[in-house]
């Protein structure tokens, strides 16, 4: 059976004697900005949650959309091949985001600087490489595995592309004969020009509405924005709350209910049993109890949390990773063994449509020479860019990995999807075998934590980039596209998103940086030790720097001793350190010395990396309470729960999964009215009251129509306006801080949905609004998908 269906080649949409509009200026433009929105917005949630959303189809929708306006003003609409390739472009921003936030915020966690150039290069590297070492792969996937290897969400892709394509690419589909100036032949059905301008409306309802209340709620200070509740006995320091944002609602509904109602499980056992747990039993203990600093007694929800509870977490999470990566070999071995043997087939097929001199445009690939040499510029650039620390060793261990999991990640994501890869399972996978084989040469100096990152980093977002590349092809392997045009488009747009989300990374983490007094942290003189020499300098960045100007010296703190390790800035004349720099991303302390408050970047997936390069390098961790979460993991893997997305909730502020599981909530409730009216549809009678038996969809297919339905266009609406809504405000914070202070002030005095003694209540009204929204759009669509 599936020698068969590998060796019926598929009928594209266009066919490949007909040529098309395709790489114009304006798709690979407009497709290139998308991904620039979308990979912004995508990095921020995988700095809050630790993970990302598929781009694809939300770029699709848009992307006919905008083109189909531009129709009406007079201008030519887009063909079917360039929206295509609007997709493609934009589709590379979303997957560079998820490397780059899993992996690059661990620099700082472990204390080091994390500059411009660093990121950049990273980015840029990483994403180029694993577009160019998926290149090869594509006739042995895409073509020879069609039928076998579903691709699940290129092939949704490609099915939203057909249902609003234009005129010009219906009539070349049909073999029709179309005339540009009169525009004659039969137009489309009203039914598909209806179901894609309401998808388009969706899709920008929902942006719209999730930029207008993430700004007034977030810079407008019309409600507060975290209600919270904090029990006390016998439930003392436990706690629930909800970061009532429209992009977690949005995210929660996309996942579904099943792993959203895991990671708020996660969050549960954290802030509802763990918490108060410690609370109950170290409230006697008279003294600190390390590694907090404080007695238990004196600490609240949110210390204990910092004490303790995040180095359980982060131990469930790198057990969860691990235990993922396991549980996925032989699925990678298999993809890996399968994936070899079929470029090995393909190299010996005689089907002249593969040989070097197939002339099909549909078989049109880069050339070889032009992938090769791409790769290996890219490890000369790997080996010899000073900001990666890199060695000859380094550069191999990339080559390999990447070859290996770029591969792998390839192939799986045509068997179970993009969402279920497991792109963090290979990048802990690098880490590990990277830092065990340091550890083995004696390479455990502080350098080298930087070059172990790097070698991740890199094959990280080649992994995630080179399964996202899979699906692109396979929707222009099904809609007739040229490949060579979209490897162009998809390398363009890595790039521009590549450039793009370093500078967004860096504003993010420094809006949120707090510079600590040393003062606060010891009694002792804190002095940098003389045998270091300290040459690299630096000045405070954000709101702190208008009252300190001076510029001082960065000492790269490794212990805990009077202080704890990290970051810190030092007079240049004594050598005394003046200020701890507290990250944005996974840093400790919320408050500035003005009393101001920020909202940090948990970043989970980056803290899973750095604990286990300090873990193996270093040997410094609090090895019990790693263990503990480590076995939390254990436990759940044995009662058949997912672990790492119930210790990702571990690890998340509950705050975070909450609004996550009421998504996931509004998805199930739409879901099931579905399924009751497909019943309805099968049980459904004639006129005359005969019974008409109609035929039950598969499971697959309700949930591939589920995954493109309205609500889920709604959903990422949400998403992209309410994350882009965050990082412009994080970027202008500081420019208007005056303003903002004095709105902060007036809220709280007469604003009672802010601040009162019911504002935690009040401020779930407007919440509870979108969400009622989503639910109306996901059950709108569904109907109007049962009428056409």
């Amino acid at each position: 059976m599936q020698s068969e269906q590998q060796r019926q080649p598929v009928e594209p949409y266009i066919p490949p004697a007909v040529v098309l509009p395709e790489l114009t200026v304006r798709a690979v433009v407009v497709g290139t900005l998308l991904g620039m929105i979308f990979g912004a917005s995508s990095l921020y949630l995988v700095l809050k949650v630790g993970l990302t959303v598929s781009a694809s189809i939300p770029v699709a929708v848009i992307s006919i959309t905008l083109f189909r306006l531009a129709n009406k003003l007079g201008i030519r609409d887009a063909s079917i091949l360039e929206n295509n390739i609007v997709q493609t472009a934009g589709s590379a921003g979303e997957s560079i985001a998820f490397g780059v936030g899993v992996t690059m915020p661990a620099i700082m966690i472990l204390g080091f600087s994390l500059e411009l150039t660093r990121v950049m290069l990273v980015a840029v590297l990483g994403g180029l490489l694993g577009i160019l070492l998926m290149m090869p792969l594509r006739r042995a996937l895409i073509v020879a595995q069609h039928g076998v290897l579903k691709y699940p969400e290129g092939t949704a892709c490609a099915e939203v592309l057909k249902a609003g394509a234009s005129e010009e690419s219906r009539a070349a589909h049909e073999g029709r004969q179309f005339d540009r100036e009169s525009s004659s032949g039969p137009a489309p059905s009203a039914s598909d020009k209806n179901d894609h301008g309401e998808g388009a409306r969706t899709i920008f309802a929902g942006f719209a509405l999730g930029l207008f209340y993430k700004a007034a709620m977030s810079a407008g200070r019309l409600w507060k924005d975290t209600p919270e509740k904090v029990f006390g006995a016998p439930l003392e320091a436990g706690s629930v709350a909800a970061e009532i944002s429209p992009e977690l609602l949005g995210v929660g509904y996309i996942i579904g209910p099943r792993i959203a109602s895991v990671m708020c499980a996660g969050g549960v056992l954290a802030y509802l049993v763990l918490i108060p747990l410690i609370k109950f039993f170290g409230a006697a203990i008279p003294g600190a109890l390390a590694p907090g600093t404080i007695p238990i007694a004196e600490m609240g929800p949110g210390q204990i949390r910092q004490a303790y509870v995040l180095y359980i977490g982060a131990g469930a999470v790198t057990a969860g990773g691990l235990v993922s990566l396991l549980r996925s070999l032989p699925t990678i071995w298999q993809g890996l063994r399968e994936g070899l043997s079929d470029v090995r087939g393909m190299r010996s097929s005689g089907d002249p449509r593969h040989s070097g001199f197939m002339t099909l445009r549909t078989e049109r690939d880069l050339s070889p020479k032009f992938v090769g040499i791409g790769v290996v510029l890219l490890l000369v650039v790997i080996s010899l860019a000073p900001k990666l620390h890199m060695n000859l060793l380094g550069a191999v261990m990339i080559a390999l990995f990447g070859f290996l999991f770029v591969t792998v990640s390839s192939r799986l994501t045509g068997e179970i999807g993009s969402s279920s890869n497991p792109i963090s399972g290979m990048t802990v996978a690098t880490l590990l075998f990277t830092c065990l084989i340091f550890l083995a040469l004696g390479w455990t100096g502080p350098s080298y934590y930087v070059t172990a990152l790097s070698v991740g980093a890199i094959v990280c977002i080649a992994a995630s980039n080179g399964g996202t590349t899979s699906q692109d092809l396979k929707t222009g392997h099904l809609l007739g596209a040229t490949p060579r045009l979209q490897q162009i488009s998809i390398l363009i747009g890595a790039l521009a998103s590549a450039l793009l989300l370093g500078p967004i990374l860096l504003k993010l983490n420094e809006t949120a940086t707090v510079y600590v007094p040393v003062s606060q942290l010891t009694k002792n003189a804190l002095a940098a030790p003389p045998s270091l020499e300290l040459e690299e300098t630096a000045s405070l960045v954000g709101p702190q720097a208008a009252d300190d100007t001076r510029s001082y010296l960065v000492w790269h703190k490794s212990d805990s001793n009077l202080a704890p390790a990290g970051k810190y800035l030092v007079d240049p004349d004594t050598l005394r350190a003046a200020y701890l720099v507290d990250p944005g991303i996974n840093g400790a302390f919320d408050t500035r010395p003005d009393g101001t408050k920020v909202k940090k970047f948990d970043a989970p997936k980056a803290t899973l990396m750095s604990y286990i390069i300090q873990g193996i390098l270093d040997r410094k961790l609090p090895w019990g309470l790693v263990l503990l979460g480590a076995l939390i993991a254990v436990v759940l893997e044995l009662s058949h729960i997912p672990s790492l997305a119930f210790a990702v909730g571990v690890y998340l502020p509950i705050s975070s999964s909450t609004p996550i599981l009421i998504g996931g909530l509004v998805r199930w409730l739409v879901d099931r009215r579905a399924r009751q009216r497909e019943t309805e549809s099968l049980l459904a009678r004639t006129p005359d009251g005969a019974l008409r038996l109609g035929r039950a969809r598969s499971e697959a297919e309700l949930s591939a129509e589920s995954d493109r339905s309205q609500g889920v266009l709604m959903a990422s609406g949400y998403i992209a306006g309410g994350a882009i809504a965050g990082i412009v405000i994080a970027f202008v914070a500081g420019l208007f801080d005056r303003l903002d202070a004095s709105l902060a002030s007036w809220a709280s005095a007469h604003n009672p949905l802010y601040n009162g003694p019911h504002a935690d209540l009040l401020s779930l009204v407007p919440f509870i609004a979108i969400t009622v929204l989503l639910y109306l759009a996901g059950v709108r669509g569904d109907a109007a998908s049962k009428r056409t």
